[in-house]
């Protein structure tokens, strides 16, 4: 079930992540260190439980550059992204 943004983007999930949230796994182009999706590629679109396991599943040289675009505009980069696939509570595939 995707949850609406708050203002302060709070969550109401109890661990403060819905794993089942649509997310959007993007490129950033080489060099581009903005926050703002401008030059961006979608490369898949799915749950963002799908999106971290996807990325952690990848060679380590083939993650650079990829970003996960979370419901309400949440950007993770790879280091967050590595550090949620090896949480506790991270759905197993």
């Amino acid at each position: 079930m995707t949850r609406p943004t708050t203002f302060h983007g709070e969550s109401d999930v109890p661990n403060g992540i819905d794993w089942n949230d649509h997310a959007a796994l993007h490129r950033r182009p080489e060099g581009n260190k903005s926050d703002m999706f401008r030059g961006f590629s979608v490369i898949r679109e799915g749950t963002f439980a799908e999106m971290v396991g996807f990325v952690a599943s990848l060679p380590e040289d083939e993650r650079e550059g990829l970003a996960i675009q979370k419901s309400g505009d949440r950007l993770f980069e790879l280091g967050e992204i590595m550090a949620l696939s090896r949480r506790e509570d991270f759905p197993a595939a």
